[in-house]
């Protein structure tokens, strides 16, 4: 509590500013340093914000954007976009798609597992690295150096619900989010997946968005009403967390991204009033909070 109150007191959170109602659910962001880019879930946009806020692309077909990650070795926006069951404002069908736009908002790649049901919720990128994650089984896949295919990295059924990831510095192993199971490391070099646990032996569930800053993680926690942002430090097999923003504003918090010494984070995405069938009549806040300066450096 103590520690709380000290992250609390220093590192206030900022409204950089604030969507337009219009879009009704504002899911995934992502920034390459100037511009800051907005996934607009039910109308199925892609925006892009300076000082406003512009549509530049409507994801093809039946898709609906969820997460989204800049790759700046690429130049590529990459968007995991999907039609999950059980979500009463999107049809369903059996797969999605991992798309990747220039900053035009042009679609330059559409891609999926060759075989199977494909539900993509969340996407990383880091020093050429893409990884993409299975809302509804689990599976985490990574994309090939040719851009051209995705292999799985946790098969599906291991984990049950893949969200957020961020790649080390090392560059050798990913942190995963599972929703239900906890937060995991997965060895890229030999596909071993371990489970984090914190002192008292427990996982920490409820993880959706997650980057990385240097040597700690930040991830979004929304597991309830109203949600936080955390810290996590790893050491070994184990996982510890320190809030940095805990409870208000954060009514309904997504997605969250790096921009330079400062995070980014959708603080209220419209979740529960989309599901409702709800007019929505306020914007989604858009916030930051300050970083140390070695995020600058990250790839």
């Amino acid at each position: 509590m103590i520690l709380a109150a000290i992250a609390a007191a220093v590192l206030q959170p900022q409204t950089v500013f604030t969507v337009d109602p219009g879009h009704r659910l504002i899911e995934g962001i992502a920034t390459d340093g100037s511009t800051i880019w907005l996934s607009s879930l039910i109308d199925r946009k892609l925006l892009a914000c300076r000082k406003s806020c512009a549509t530049i692309a409507i994801v093809p077909g039946e898709l609906h954007p969820f997460a989204i990650a800049w790759d700046s070795r690429r130049k590529r926006l990459w968007v995991a976009a999907d039609c999950p069951p059980n979500v009463g404002f999107i049809k369903a069908c059996e797969r999605g798609a991992l798309l990747g736009y220039d900053r035009r908002g042009r679609l330059r790649t559409r891609i999926a597992p060759p075989l199977g049901v494909f539900h993509p919720g969340d996407v990383s990128a880091s020093n050429g690295q893409v990884f993409v994650s299975d809302s509804q089984n689990g599976a985490v896949y990574r994309l090939t150096s040719n851009g051209r295919a995705l292999t799985a990295l946790v098969p599906p059924g291991v984990g049950k619900s893949g969200q957020g990831s961020a790649l080390d510095q090392t560059g050798g192993q990913l942190m995963v989010a599972d929703y239900s199971q906890g937060v995991t490391v997965v060895d890229l070099s030999t596909g071993k997946r371990t489970l984090l646990k914190r002192d008292d032996g427990r996982p920490i569930r409820g993880i959706d968005g997650m980057v990385r800053c240097g040597s700690d993680y930040y991830a979004v926690y929304n597991g309830q009403a109203p949600g936080a942002v955390l810290r996590l430090t790893v050491k070994g097999d184990a996982i510890s967390y320190t809030p940095l923003i805990d409870g208000a504003p954060l009514v309904d918090p997504t997605q969250i991204a790096v921009d330079g010494n400062r995070l980014l984070v959708v603080a209220n995405a419209g979740w529960e009033i989309a599901l409702k069938g709800a007019v929505r009549t306020e914007g989604t806040p858009i916030l930051s909070v300050p970083l140390p300066n070695h995020c600058r450096n990250d790839p």
